[in-house]
């Protein structure tokens, strides 16, 4: 795979599923180097091997599509290019797509009523005054705004306090009635106010006639009424199963800008106040989703403990709870331990009249798995494959997932057994050669076992060597087809990919090995992994070495390379280089260092790349983007700024408009140019045939 070929990396959605079970409907995105984003369309997938795939829209980027209870209409979110995107609905037999909204940022989310007749969805709405809401004024122009909270930014959205995510229901209309149409000439004049200006004419009246134009215009939408007004995010939104009510996630509690906590609310579809939905016996959580049974008896949900200071979020593992729809006590229905428990693409999808379906992440796989209500479980889906996505209906079951050989495909379960409904990657495996890993296990200096992989390219070796971090730090290398991986075996590096303590999917006493010891055990485990691979494959070229990684990988990398001087170059992605200046300079910096490196100045500086970063002599690419909020871009100046100081031979690769997700949702532009000057740096270094 090489980097051009991005553009047939296409991802799949969650499922679905038509209430008779016959199809499902998935959206397929890939990046598209002429538009410079991401494109994409409905498909349809039936279940009848008889029938073959087809595309059923043709938008510009068509996402989240999700049947109506009756199964008559389809919803799903429709962005045009350089727009937000919108809620659209069409005949679920074909037909004209109808726009629902408008809202000025766009729709993140939305969930069907049982009755079919309404539509509950989050949108972003703007503080008057901010975000293009009054003509003429600019970012720039905008008025100052007064911080007095540490939660007022996040990555990827920017700021948040002015625009908090709110629920709207919005009813759907009769999709065969005639389609109104805007008014003009005499019937617009009839519309319009009586003018300001005296005159008649002039500036005033040229204002209101727009205006007038305006809310003509906006008269063809149905109109929104909104049902959540806190200065909070509001997401998660699913109705009741009598469609009373409306679920959803939010900090509404006193002190939440202190703490990580969220809890379930449930707020009447007429209107009126949120209230708490909270188990008798819960303690500080943080809630994912919720979701009432469909027999209307239950409350599933799944939270992540948070320990008695509200903010202990270092691996916790996800767990799904259930409590009765009236309140009482929640019961754990999963293993807490060794149980990380995910909702999917598709959020917390229900099955049957009281079971959920949920995904578990499981030593770089992620399963399927049901849950009853009454305490059972069982696995629907494991092995070498991630499971993106689920849903059923109709008695079908439609599964979305990657594996070594496809980045997205959609199968139906079957006897226990998926059988490939699509193969979207079919064009990746004809145009780019597509490895697959070898999966490894070898033991760190204190007998821990580190469990990855090994991408060796094609060809005699010795092969350079690439040892990969991953981000989070809880977080996995998984079994899926990884681009980053391909390309460069595709350059003729042998690739090393490990989860070390720290990581997810291997149970909470791994994940929480390095909570106040980061850069002790983990970077034990990759270094002996690295010399378990090099001890056992010729073909490895154990003299030719390259460590890199972004985020937390950016962390133990520029950590290593201050201790261990045998790579011949390093490259420093978006990093976490000084847990001090990250605590103000961060979204999540008000906690997210302290639970990892501990709070006092001894412990951040025996943790601190930057506090080591004399002793590097490794050449080393650091890789930032301008509006990075996560690990902000000043992290890696200062340590691109250290390193010249003392004489490394460094270089500071900077990506302006984008953030922390670069390397995953970047401008295709921008990804491929990423890439190029990634291998042009190892080719400084360490030479390819393929990358000389």
């Amino acid at each position: 795979m090489k980097p051009e070929h991005l553009p047939l990396l296409k991802s799949v959605s969650a499922p679905a599923v038509h209430p008779d079970g016959s199809r499902a409907v998935v959206s397929v995105v890939r990046p598209d180097f002429d538009a410079d984003t991401y494109v994409g369309q409905l498909w349809t997938v039936p279940l009848d091997p008889e029938k073959l795939p087809r595309r059923l829209t043709r938008g510009f980027r068509d996402t989240s599509p999700a049947f109506s209870p009756d199964g008559l209409v389809l919803a799903f979110l429709r962005a045009t290019a350089g727009g937000s995107p919108q809620l659209y609905v069409v005949e679920a037999t074909g037909g004209e797509p109808q726009v629902l909204t408008n809202a000025k940022l766009g729709v993140s989310s939305f969930a069907w009523s049982p009755n079919s007749h309404s539509i509950a969805f989050g949108a972003r709405t703007p503080d008057d005054g901010r975000y293009g809401t009054l003509d003429g004024v600019s970012a720039g122009a905008e008025d100052a705004r007064l911080i007095t909270d540490y939660q007022y930014r996040m990555n990827g959205v920017g700021y948040t306090a002015d625009k908090p995510l709110q629920l709207f229901i919005v009813d759907v209309p009769e999709l065969d009635d005639e389609p109104r149409v805007p008014p003009v000439g005499r019937a617009l004049k009839n519309r319009k106010p009586a003018a300001k200006d005296p005159a008649g004419s002039g500036p005033a009246a040229d204002a209101e006639a727009h205006e007038s134009a305006d809310a003509a215009a906006g008269d063809l939408l149905p109109a929104p009424r909104q049902l959540t007004f806190a200065a909070a995010d509001h997401c998660g939104e699913s109705f009741s199963a009598d469609g009373q009510s409306v679920y959803f996630i939010a900090a509404l509690h006193e002190g939440s800008d202190r703490d990580l906590e969220a809890g379930v609310y449930r707020v009447a579809a007429s209107g009126g106040e949120p209230e708490s939905v909270k188990a008798a016996n819960s303690g500080r959580q943080t809630v994912g989703a919720a979701r009432q049974s469909k027999n209307g008896k239950w409350l599933f949900y799944t939270a992540q403990e948070l320990g008695e200071s509200g903010q202990d979020f270092v691996a916790r593992n996800t767990a799904l709870y259930v409590m009765p729809a009236e309140g009482g006590e929640a019961t754990v229905l999963s293993d807490v331990e060794t149980m990380d428990l995910t909702e999917g693409a598709g959020g917390l999808e229900l099955r049957g009249p009281d079971s959920a379906l949920l995904l578990n992440n499981a030593q770089g796989t992620v399963e399927l798995l049901e849950f009853g209500a009454t305490g059972n479980h069982s696995l629907l889906v494991h092995g070498d494959r991630v499971v993106t996505g689920a849903a059923s209906a109709g008695g079908s079951l439609f599964v979305s997932f990657c594996d070594a050989a496809t980045a997205g495909d959609v199968a139906a379960l079957e006897d226990g057994q998926l059988r490939l409904l699509t193969d979207f990657s079919a064009e990746l495996r004809l145009r780019a050669e597509i490895i697959e890993p070898r999966e490894l296990t070898f033991d760190a200096a204190d007998g821990y076992p580190v469990h990855g992989w090994l991408v060796l390219p094609p060809g005699k070796g010795p092969h350079p060597v690439l040892l990969n971090i991953h981000g989070g730090p809880f977080s996995q290398y998984t079994v899926a087809l990884f681009d980053e991986a391909q390309v460069y075996a595709a350059a003729g590096y042998a690739v090393l990919m490990c989860n070390p303590r720290g990581s997810a999917g291997y149970g909470q006493a791994h994940g929480r090995a390095i909570k106040e010891k980061m850069g002790t055990v983990d970077m034990q485990d990759v270094l002996s992994f690295l010399d378990g691979a090099l001890a056992k494959f010729q073909e490895l070229d154990g003299g030719a070495l390259g460590i890199m990684g972004g985020s937390y990988g950016g962390y133990l990398t520029a950590w290593t390379i201050s201790q261990d001087h045998r790579f011949k170059a390093a490259i420093v992605e978006r990093g976490f280089l000084d847990p001090v200046s990250f605590v103000g300079s961060s979204d999540i910096g008000w906690f997210f260092g302290g639970e990892y490196t501990g709070t006092s100045a001894e412990q951040m500086a025996a943790q601190s790349p930057m506090a080591t970063v004399r002793t590097v002599r490794t050449p080393s690419l650091v890789i930032h983007s301008e509006d990075d909020l996560r690990c902000p871009v000043e992290q890696g100046q200062r340590y691109f700024t250290a390193l010249k100081q003392q004489g490394v031979d460094a270089a500071f690769l900077v990506f302006p408009g984008e953030n922390h997700e670069l390397s995953r949702s970047g401008t295709p532009h921008h990804r491929k140019q990423r890439f190029e000057e990634i291998l042009r740096w190892w080719a400084r270094y360490l030479p390819t045939k393929a990358n000389p």
